[in-house]
Parts: structure tokens; sequence; C-alpha cells
């Protein structure tokens, strides 16, 4: 071994790294084991998130608490599992993930079924399953499990899937029990985030189009009747449609998030100088937090925000392709899957804070208030960096092989 060569493991790996010469300011090939445009854009965000909870949730901590740095110190608390998170998580082989994917859609499964019976009930809808000081959103887990599960089950029928409907709607059936279980808390933006989830991975697995849009039109006939059999949701949709016709009612919340918009202008009115979240706007620091990085950075800040989500989101559908083209299918479709999520989720917050949408209670990825919602991400951004790891090592081994 060279005096520029040395042996280090990473990410639970041993290879050979050997230093870059520092006075050409390139790397020599092979040398970068991670994505390092990708592990920067998702620390960008978590770090701009917590700015940003920090600056929209110190009215209502203040009237809620009487202590104005509540949820910034909860959050802090939350960031701190995200390092724990992200150690563990980049240490686990994918191969292990694709094993233990039935396992883990179980252990989910019976979690569902736990906070439906002994789960903590907040505004209306129980949807927590307090575990000692931890409190957990199961339906953000479900969201995770069900992406593994579906990866898995796409590598391992995936003949089966192009050419019948057997294979096809196997799947669908697990997502049917899922998303009962989740509707009665009741949740229907988790559903649906799964729904698409789903349908995008069939598409891409080279799914029957007979199958493809009949799955489709299902579900859009599913979310009409969701919609007309509760009230409450029907009034949502409605407030959507026109939230001026009553805006110190049900179209209250739209209505405030669209001033916070109109104040931000181009440039914003600087961090902290956001007049909405003084009690205004309800959900300031979470499913509305986009609407106070409106008001205060501006049309710009927007821009640039949802450009960095977009990129990861870009770049987990690029590593998809790659990790495809050389037959790693399961982490392949994992990527895709945790790239769809990502963007859709994304597009349903966005789109419920301007008026696009109606209101789902959706997380912003990355940025919203919120332990599980910021756990889960964290965990599936750093599977990202895994399969990007664990692709490049087999790319670096496969030049090797031939050099040798």
């Amino acid at each position: 071994m060279s005096s520029q060569e040395r042996q280090v493991n990473l990410f639970g790996s041993s290879v050979t790294w050997r230093w870059p010469n520092l006075f050409k300011g390139n790397e020599a090939p092979g040398t970068q084991l991670y994505d390092r445009a990708l592990l920067f854009s998702i620390l960008s965000l978590i770090s701009f998130g917590f700015v940003m909870v920090m600056s929209a949730s110190m009215p209502e901590a203040q009237s809620l608490t009487g202590n104005p740095f509540h949820f910034v110190i909860r959050h802090m608390v939350y960031l701190i599992g995200c390092v724990v998170i992200s150690a563990v998580v980049l240490q686990i082989e994918m191969s292990r993930w694709q094993k233990f994917s039935p396992m883990l859609l179980l252990i989910v499964g019976i979690m569902l079924v736990a906070v439906l019976l002994v789960g903590t009930t907040v505004n209306g809808a129980k949807r927590w399953l307090t575990i000692g000081p931890i409190r957990i959103q199961v339906a953000e887990l479900a969201k995770f499990a069900f992406a593994i599960y579906m990866s898995g089950y796409l590598v391992r029928r995936h003949e089966e899937i192009r050419e019948n409907a057997k294979g096809f709607y196997k799947p669908i059936a697990v997502f049917a029990v899922y998303a009962v279980l989740i509707l009665l808390q009741p949740d229907l933006g988790t559903v649906v985030v799964l729904f698409v989830g789903t349908v995008g991975l069939l598409f891409l697995a080279g799914a029957r189009l007979f199958d493809f849009f009949a799955l489709i039109l299902t579900g859009v006939l599913a979310f009409v009747a969701l919609v007309l059999l509760e009230p409450y949701r029907m009034r949502r949709v409605t407030s959507f449609l026109d939230p001026w016709q009553d805006p110190f009612g049900s179209g209250y919340q739209l209505t405030q998030s669209l001033m916070a918009y109109g104040r931000g202008d181009w440039f914003g009115q600087g961090l902290g100088n956001s007049i909405q979240k003084l009690e205004y706007l309800p959900e300031a620091h979470t499913d509305f937090i986009f609407a106070v990085i409106g008001e205060e950075l501006g049309f710009v800040g927007i821009i640039v925000v949802l450009s960095v989500l977009f990129f990861v989101s870009l770049r987990a559908i690029r590593l998809g392709n790659l990790c495809i083209a050389i037959d790693k299918a399961f982490e392949g479709y994992l990527a895709y899957s945790i790239g769809i999520w990502i963007c859709f989720q994304t597009v349903v917050n966005v789109g419920a804070s301007i008026g696009m949408l109606p209101t789902k209670g959706l997380t912003l990825p990355f940025i919203s208030y919120g332990g599980s919602s910021l756990w889960v991400m964290t965990a599936a951004a750093m599977i990202l960096i895994r399969i990007d790891h664990e692709r490049r090592l087999s790319c670096i081994q496969a030049v090797q092989g031939k050099i040798n």
C-alpha cells in the first residue's frame, strides 16, 4: 500500500482509500464513496428547518406553555434522534432491509392496530402511540415500511406483475389493509401518499397499462367517496375552492396562509418578522410552515427551498436509474419510492398552503416540526446515502476486478 493509500471503514465496509491530489484540485477516480451533494442538501434542509421552526413556533409556545423555546428544545431533541438514526441506518446493509421487509411490514401493521386500541388522541385524531417519553406517529412509519416492502415485492414478483393481474393486485391487497387501518385514525393524507407511491412503483416496474389505469380510476373514485362520506373532509374541499366565502370559519387557515404569502412579496419581511405566526395562522410551525417561509423570505426564499427539495427528489430518481442499470433492482425501486414520496409530499404540503389543493395535514419534508416525520424522513434519506455508497463500492470492485 502506497503512502497515499490507507484502509478505511466507511458505513461498515472496508475499502482502500486513495488520497486526492490537492495540488491538482480534483480527486482520483472512484475515491468518492458517497453522494456529497445529496448529503449536503439533506443536512441543509434539516438545518434550515430548525431555524424556521425556531422562528415560527415561539409565539404559540409562549401562549401554550409560557416558554417561547418549548418547541425549539423539543426539536433539538428530535435532531439528536436524527443523528442516532443516521448512525444506525448507515451501518445496515441493503440486503438486510430486503430480507426483513415482510417482517418490518408486519411489525408496523401491528403498531397501526395498537394505535386504534391504546393510541393517544390529539385534536380528535388517534394517530400517536406513546412509548415511555416518546410519542410516535405510526402512519409515518407506515410510509417507510411500505416503501421497503413494495421494493422487495417487485424484485421477487417482477415477471408475475408484468404478465398477470394476480401479481399486480397482491400488493394492492396489502395496501388496502394498511389504508383501512390508517383511515380509522383518521389520516387520509398518508393513504394518498401510500397510494401514489404504490402506483408509481408499479408503473416503473412495467405493470400492464390496463391494470395500471384501473387502479388509478379505483383510487380516484375511492378518494371522492371518502371525501363525500365525511362532513369535515367535504368542508375542507369546499373551503379550498373558495376560502373567502367563510374567512373566519372553514376558510380561516387558508386565508391566513394566503395573507402570509401576500406579505412576503419578492424578498420577504426578514427572518423572524412574520406577523401571521403571531397566533393568526394555525399550525404555523408544522403543516403551514411554508407560508411562514414565504412571508419571511419571500418568493426568492420559496424558490430556493423548493429547488433543494426537488434536487433531493430528482437525485433519488437518478440513483434508482443507476441501480437498475447495474442489476440492483431492490435498491433501485427503493430509491424511486423515496424520491416519489419526498416529491409528492412536498407538492401536497405546498399546494395546500397556497390554496391549490385541499388541506391534508402532511408535513413539509425535513423542515416542519414533528419528531416522527423528521426521524422517518432522515432514515429514508440515509438509506439513499447507503444505496449510493453500495453502488459506488460495487463499481470500484468491478473495476479492480478487471484490472487484476
